[in-house]
This record gives structure tokens, sequence and C-alpha cells, in this order.
């Protein structure tokens, strides 16, 4: 039995393996499936770090995801909708009023505060991811949304994880009442660029709807302490948006809107919405955007550098984008005994971490052997054409490698 199964069974239940009956009132089984479900492509953990065997998707599903709080430790989240009623017309989206499969699910903020308390109290979960359709309306559906975490934190001194996602349009207030009771939130960009939002969704508006709500959320972190920050995610592949319209976008989200992580999803064509006959986007594609935001957002490298993994028709390549960059940054190998810090985590291989052992280890000596810098956690075969160890140049492709 999955875990979305056996939480559904038990909320319909209305008990949790040891504790017994709980409050008398019992779930209804289709509507905990189908809003745990309904948050199957809303993101809240890293694919960068969380990654399945084959195209870095994310590991969770509806109904359990995991995500990272502000000192980095790793929870276990019950992930759902609050409603899965939507009047937008997102043409990808299975909750949208265009999709022809849906049928509509709402909580009572009660009702949902109860569900997660009892997972908790169980150790099923460490905390809430709660997101939502817009209801009949996003700030009625928002209130609700507020209502239910603020019953948890108050009523129940819950001092779980919440990432509370704000809906488009939402006002200053209510984002003001989120981030005062969340340790995350995050608005959905979708796409790149106003153009790109349009594409997929009509009904919502680019500036008014999303980038003011993210403009809230930096300003209010002033005064308001959010301890994991602000994120947000993008599809990737519905709308005809290149690979470099999502990584300017990136840089507009860091450096200006202050954000701590953006997520990628790769476009999947579903059944009963308007954008069932589109092309399937490749799950590589969202695997090598994840590298290219590591790249600006852990190594820092230069906006100029990383243009390098991009082709002439703004794309990546499927092939390590680090390789690319490498090949354009360095003219001859690099020798590990006199390299800064900064040349050396431009290697492929060569990670942050591993850059500080080896200038660690160069206090004790010079490094004469590959097989000296693999004991440091050098990835060798990728890391050798572009090195010089020992006086000695590894074999190279077309000068570097291929």
């Amino acid at each position: 039995m999955t875990a979305l199964e056996k939480m559904a069974r038990l909320a319909m239940e209305s008990r949790f393996d040891s504790v017994g009956p709980a409050s008398g009132r019992t779930i209804d089984h289709a509507k905990v499936d189908a809003l745990g479900r309904g948050t199957k492509y809303d993101l809240c953990s890293s694919t960068a770090t969380r990654r399945r065997s084959v195209g870095g998707r994310e590991a969770s599903t509806g109904g359990i995801c995991h995500s990272f709080t502000g000192s980095g430790r790793c929870v276990s989240l019950f992930k759902t909708l609050y409603t899965n009623a939507c009047p937008h017309d997102c043409g990808y989206c299975p909750n949208a009023s265009v999709s022809a499969r849906k049928k509509t699910f709402s909580y009572t903020h009660e009702e949902l505060a109860r569900i997660t308390l009892d997972l908790y109290r169980e150790n099923r979960i460490e905390g809430l991811f709660l997101s939502s359709g817009l209801g009949r309306d996003e700030e009625e559906t928002m209130e609700e949304m507020i209502e239910a975490v603020r019953l948890l934190r108050f009523a129940h001194h819950f001092s779980g994880y919440v990432h509370l996602k704000i809906l488009p349009g939402s006002s200053k207030e209510h984002v003001r009442q989120s981030m005062e009771l969340a340790d995350r939130v995050s608005v959905n960009l979708e796409g790149p660029s106003a153009a790109r939002v349009a594409e997929l969704c009509p009904s919502k508006e680019y500036e008014n709807d999303i980038l003011a709500r993210q403009r809230y959320i930096r300003d209010l972190s002033r005064e308001v302490s959010l301890p994991a920050g602000q994120t947000t995610q993008m599809v990737v592949g519905a709308a005809g948006e290149t690979d470099r319209e999502i990584f300017d976008r990136i840089l507009f989200e860091y450096d200006v809107l202050n954000l701590k992580r953006v997520y990628f999803s790769a476009f999947t064509p579903l059944a009963g919405t308007a954008f069932s006959d589109r092309v399937k986007a490749p799950a590589w594609r969202e695997h090598r955007l994840y590298q290219i935001d590591w790249l600006r957002r852990v190594y820092k490298l230069e906006e100029g550098e990383i243009a390098a993994a991009f082709d002439d028709d703004g794309f990546l390549r499927n092939s390590d984008p680090k390789v690319a960059i490498a090949r354009s940054s360095f003219e001859e190998p690099v020798d590990p005994n006199g390299a800064t810090f900064a040349e050396l985590i431009r290697v492929p291989g060569i990670g942050p971490k591993t850059a500080k052992r080896i200038l660690l280890r160069r206090k004790n000596g010079r490094i004469e052997r590959m097989r000296d810098l693999a004991k440091l956690g050098v990835a060798a075969r990728r890391a050798g054409p572009f090195l010089q160890v020992g006086g000695k140049f590894a074999a190279t492709l077309d000068r570097w490698g291929a």
C-alpha cells in the first residue's frame, strides 16, 4: 500500500493505527485521494538532490513530498490541495476549469487541520505542504488556507514545518498572514515571461497576479521572519519557451526578488486538458536546467560563463553543461597544485567541497597522481581531460574531449 493510499484509508476511517477513533467524524476517501494527487506536479523538493534514476524528476508524488528546512534538514510533508476547484484555464493543468475529467473537492479548515494533526502525532509526517486551486475566489480560499494553518499553530500548538502556496492575486494582508504562519511560501511563475504565461494560462496576469505577489513577499521579509524563504516553479516545454528565456528569469528571481530556489517541472500532456495533444518535454531538459541553476546559485558562475552551455537557438544540449563551460573557460589543462579555488570548481567533476579538500591537501605536499585526487572526491573520468597532474596530461577529445 502506498503512503497516499494508506493516508486516505486512515483518514476515511478517522483513525491512525495505534490511536483508535479520532473525533468520530469520517473523511471522504475520494476527497483525500483527489486533493493529494492534485499536487503531483506542484514541487516542494529539489530534483537536483533527490532525483529518480531516470531524468531527474522529483522522487515524491501527490500525498507525500520532501522539503528542506531553513537549517537544511529534510522533512516529510503531507502534500495536498485545499480545493481542486479552479476558474483559471491553464492548458496543462488537470485542475483547470477546462479539464474534461475533473470532479471537484474541498476541505474545511477544521477538517484539514485534523487530518494533518493526526498524521503528525503518528510520526507519519513532519509538516504540511498546502497548495490549492483558486476556488470561487482567491481571497476566500486564501483565508480558508490561512485559517487551517492558524488553527494548527495556535489551537493545537503545531510546531511542524509548513510550506504555504500564495494564490495569484492574493491581497498583501493575506501574504503577510501566510508568512507569519509558514516556514516557506511560494507563488508559481509557471512561465518565464508574460507572453509565455499568456500562452499557458490566458486568465492570469503575469505582472499583477504573480510578480507583484513575489515583490510583496520580498518586501515583507524585511519585517516578517520566513525561515525557509520564498520559492517558485516553472513548467518546462509547454509554451515554446527556450532554456535561455528560463535562465534569464532565474537570474531575475535570484538577483532582484531574493528567492531561495526555483523549481522546474517538465511538461507532460494529460488527457482531458487543453494541452493533451502537445508534445511531452524530455525529462533530461528539466535535469539540465537544474544543473544550470546549481552552477549559478551554488557555484556562483557569471552569466557570461554559463552562456556557453546554450546553443545558438537558446537551448541546452543533453550533456553536462559544466563541460561546455569548461571548454570555453580554459585555454589549457589546470594544475591542481597551483589552481585557485575559482579555477578548481570550474573543472567538471570537482565541486566546492572537493575543491576545498584539494586546497587543504596541498598544504601537506604536491599532488602527483590522479588517484590522489580521486581519494579527495574528484570524479577522475570527468575531470581528467581538464587537469595536468604530475606534469602529465590526460587524453583529450578535440583538445578538451567530447
